[in-house]
């Protein structure tokens, strides 16, 4: 199950580069931002409630979709940065195995435990 949950994320991710292909943006900003969503795992400096509610909320995606289309729908094109950053960097997460965190531990992720095999 694992195998066909990191092929969908690859497709997803997939669909972040092609969708940032349709922006006017350089290539440059993707490859320097992509890693942009891990500063929410600066929470887990106050403790693992904060940390984790942080986190999940900058490595959502309906948080992504939504402001990739609210930045389409209201022609601002860096909200739709945003929105594909967001996404693309969930989707690669997932592929390696980081999913949203619950509030006990940052290695308790909705994917299973962060480096239990």
């Amino acid at each position: 199950m694992k195998t066909i949950l990191r092929i969908e994320e690859l497709g997803m991710f997939s669909l972040a580069i092609f969708l940032f292909a349709q922006t006017g943006f350089s290539w440059w900003w993707l490859p320097a931002f992509i890693l942009l969503p891990d500063i929410g795992m600066i929470g887990y400096a106050v403790n693992a409630k904060v940390g984790s509610a942080i986190y999940n909320l900058c490595h959502h995606k309906a948080v992504a979709v939504g402001l990739y289309i609210m930045g389409y729908m209201l022609g601002m094109p860096s909200f739709e940065l945003i929105g594909l950053i967001l996404f693309g960097h969930a989707s690669l997460d997932r592929i390696f195995g980081y999913g949203l965190k619950y509030a006990d531990s940052f290695r308790h992720t909705h994917l299973g435990a962060i480096g239990v095999k």
